[in-house]
């Protein structure tokens, strides 16, 4: 494959499906990107090897994997090849190809990951990182408060509106997957936070704009998850964690400290807005390795 062309094919073919994803179902940006992103990669190994999307087989796809297996989780091996047969699947029903080569691949097990969840020491030096003294520092606060104290999806802590929180109640009236609404206490820490920005820092942040949303930015407009999600990790290196985060950190710290500390596994199903009770489960996995782990540390027979 001496020029680029067929490679400019490629993508050519990835744009037009990932449209014609969008179009049909709706996807989201994120599962855009992470199609993809897989595909991309394929087809980088594919120009290496001199192969197109369109000239793929069975034995082709197992020597991909293979290539990739050391480097790649079983999770992550999983996911491209989902996002593969999707794309083939498209690709056959488009007349592209005339044989889906994923039709006989089988997914790795990938078994279920916990959550990695911080202690409550650990919460508690981030959620004492922002500088209360500034407005920002008092927002931020306040949105790392409410987060603890709710286990709110991050989309739903930037998406809050002033008529969703009584603070007199205190109480937030939360809207989330599937427009399902719930009731969440906000605790005594979070009401007192939320408090003093609302009646001291979000004015000033406002100035003369309007905004319905709780949590604004200098612009006067509501948080976006990406720059909460850059703060969360800038306050972290502030307060010197060294651990992985994720939007979720917070969500998950809630969830299990609640179970460490004797929650029952409904409540939380209810505090977190799960419809399953066995998505919610996975946390009790974690409170039990967290107790095994302290049995261990602690009893003179651990």
């Amino acid at each position: 494959m001496n020029n680029d062309a067929p490679v400019a094919d490629d993508y050519q073919l990835v744009d037009e499906f990932l449209d014609s994803r969008w179009l049909q179902l709706g996807l989201s940006d994120n599962t855009l990107l992470a199609y993809r992103s897989d595909l991309k990669k394929f087809i980088v190994w594919l120009h290496r090897h001199r192969r197109v999307l369109t000239e793929v087989d069975a034995q082709c796809l197992q020597q991909y994997f293979t290539a990739h297996a050391e480097r790649d989780s079983n999770r992550t091996a999983a996911r491209a090849l989902s996002t593969l047969k999707h794309f083939y699947r498209y690709a056959l029903a488009n007349q592209i190809i005339s044989r889906d080569p994923c039709a006989q691949m089988v997914a790795p097990v990938t078994g279920a990951s916990l959550p990695k969840v911080m202690s409550e020491a650990q919460v508690e030096d981030l959620i004492g990182a922002p500088n209360t003294r500034t407005d920002l520092g008092m927002r931020d606060r306040a949105m790392l408060e409410t987060l603890y104290a709710t286990g709110l999806r991050v989309s739903e802590l930037v998406n809050l509106q002033l008529s969703q929180v009584d603070l007199l109640a205190g109480f937030c009236c939360v809207v989330g997957k599937g427009e399902k609404e719930r009731l969440v206490p906000l605790g005594e820490q979070s009401l007192e936070h939320l408090r003093q920005y609302l009646s001291a820092a979000r004015g000033n942040l406002l100035g003369d704009k309007q905004s319905t949303a709780v949590f604004i930015t200098r612009r006067g407009k509501a948080m976006t998850r990406q720059a909460f999600w850059r703060n969360l990790r800038r306050y972290a290196l502030i307060a010197g964690l060294n651990i992985d985060l994720s939007p979720h950190t917070l969500r998950h710290a809630f969830a299990t400290h609640l179970l460490n500390h004797g929650a029952d596994l409904r409540s939380v199903q209810m505090l977190l807005g799960h419809s399953s009770l066995s998505t919610t489960q996975i946390y009790t996995h974690v409170a039990a390795e967290r107790l095994k782990s302290l049995h261990r540390q602690h009893h003179p027979r651990g």
